[in-house]
């Protein structure tokens, strides 16, 4: 029988109630909802004051996450915000049963000790310290990122697992061990994950998206050479500075690790050879792979690659149905995430992100074409605040911030690798702006305000490294 790994601290746990909590959340919710806002209609800014109280009460925290979805579900049905099927549809949205499926794939590498097998590998080859593990984590994401175009697949499937059995090898479970490796090691294996997306146009599932309208808007072909060209060295900077930065905001207790790599070769010679569920583990994670990377041809959405790879590891017994109904994390993610997905995507179907888009526009006229270009990148990072996922915020804001773009005179190819390269590292600024986000959230080892600091600090430095370095790179190479 596999030995299962403790789970930490319910990821759903919130201090008691208080006062002051609730009034953070209901009075901005409630002045939105009742005084008009100039450009909303009424429905437009009932829908807004609904969202922007269930985005604040996920961070005042005056109860857990899932209840502030179902509450925030509740009354957008009573009030008629929105009609009840059209509440309830985000649990119909595909890239929510691809992160549910990433939990189940997770807990089955964890509960087989194959998660274990590969992080004793891993230590044995890289434990010499908690940056090089940290490093190891960014440098196995990197390889996948052409082949695996979803960051929910490859970092919450793939990495995320593995990240989280090196957490256990070294003891560090969620709550007051976590700072020992456990908090460093998630938060390296998060940000390595969408910032390698942002690298290959195969990365992530919308960036051929991005290329299809800076194709039709700006007459650019965005081809997967030219993508990657502009890539390369900011991304490679800044999956080489933000380990770093990581480690110095975050520091783990455990600094030489050296002495867990003779632990590492003694554990694998107790494990002894794979196990049978093991062995079908890793020939249906393959499978799934494959599925992954040659969806452009099969056409199966990645979401149902996923959940045949987790109908095999029932069937094959890999996993129980019991072990399936006890992650709890999946079940809760599932909840609040569909939620804000279908909050999302009502926003952009009211005119609300339109409507506080365009506001920002204004005030670009007779600016030098550089300074557009940040102004407009920098809205455009931050407004994902609002969003839950980056296909909506690619599809709703995109093709306007392009267009913004060139009619401020910025030339066509920085504006249109600006823009697709920011729409994959917005992900990091929140623990719900891309998939596979709520997953490494969920492990419970960072707290959400150290979680929202190091995304803020982090989209800092990505605006040097992509905006600053990397412009200068696309003229060095001949991009513009």
């Amino acid at each position: 029988m596999a030995t299962k790994i403790p789970e930490g601290p319910a990821l759903t746990g919130s201090p008691p109630p208080t006062a002051w909590r609730w009034a953070v959340v209901l009075v901005p919710g409630v002045l939105l909802y009742f005084f008009p806002v100039p450009g909303l209609n009424a429905a437009q800014r009932h829908l807004l004051a609904i969202f922007a109280a269930t985005i604040i009460s996920l961070v005042a925290r005056p109860v857990p996450m899932g209840v502030s979805v179902v509450l925030a579900m509740t009354v957008l049905a009573l009030t008629r915000t929105l009609p009840p099927a059209r509440v309830l549809s985000g649990f119909s949205n595909v890239t929510l049963w691809l992160i549910f499926s990433a939990f189940l794939f997770a807990r089955a590498v964890t509960t087989t000790q194959f998660g274990l097998r590969v992080a004793y590998l891993f230590i044995r080859r890289f434990g010499y310290s908690a940056l090089t593990l940290g490093y190891s984590i960014a440098a196995a994401d990197l390889v996948l990122a052409p082949f695996v175009p979803s960051d929910t697949a490859r970092g919450g499937g793939v990495i995320y697992p593995i990240t989280r059995s090196l957490c256990h090898v070294l003891d560090s479970e969620p709550g007051p061990t976590a700072n020992r490796i456990g908090s460093f090691l998630i938060l390296v294996g998060f940000h390595a994950t969408y910032t390698a997306s942002a690298m290959f146009l195969t990365g992530m599932v919308a960036n051929p998206l991005m290329a299809d309208f800076a194709r039709n808007i700006a007459h650019v072909e965005l081809t997967w050479l030219r993508w990657a060209l502009g890539a390369c060295v900011p991304g490679l900077l800044s999956l080489a500075l933000v380990p770093y930065l990581i480690y110095r905001l975050n520091p783990p207790e455990i600094r030489d690790t050296r002495a867990v790599q003779k632990l590492a070769v003694d554990k694998l010679h107790n494990l002894g050879r794979m196990s049978r569920e093991e062995r079908w583990l890793v020939v249906i994670l393959v499978a799934v792979i494959t599925g992954w990377v040659t969806s452009p041809w099969h056409g199966i959405p990645n979401a149902f690659v996923a959940l045949a790879g987790l109908s095999a590891i029932l069937i094959c017994r890999v996993l129980s149905w019991d072990d399936l109904l006890a992650e709890g994390k999946a079940w809760d993610a599932l909840i609040w995430f569909a939620t804000l997905l279908m909050m999302a995507d009502a926003l952009n179907e009211f005119g609300v992100i339109d409507v506080i888009s365009k506001s920002v526009f204004g005030y670009l006229s007779g600016w030098p074409w550089g300074g557009a270009l940040v102004a407009l990148v920098v809205a455009y990072l931050y407004v994902h605040y609002a969003f839950a996922s980056m296909t909506a915020h690619i599809t709703a804001l995109y093709p306007g911030f392009l267009a913004a773009a060139l009619a401020g005179g910025v030339p066509a190819v920085p504006a249109s690798l600006a823009l697709a390269y920011f729409s994959n590292l917005n992900a990091g600024i929140t623990h719900y702006g891309t998939g596979s986000a709520p997953i490494y959230f969920g492990a419970g080892y960072v707290g959400q305000a150290t979680w929202w600091k190091v995304g803020f600090l982090i989209s800092l430095l990505n605006l040097f490294l992509w905006l600053g370095v990397g412009s200068l790179w696309w003229k060095l190479v001949g991009l513009w």
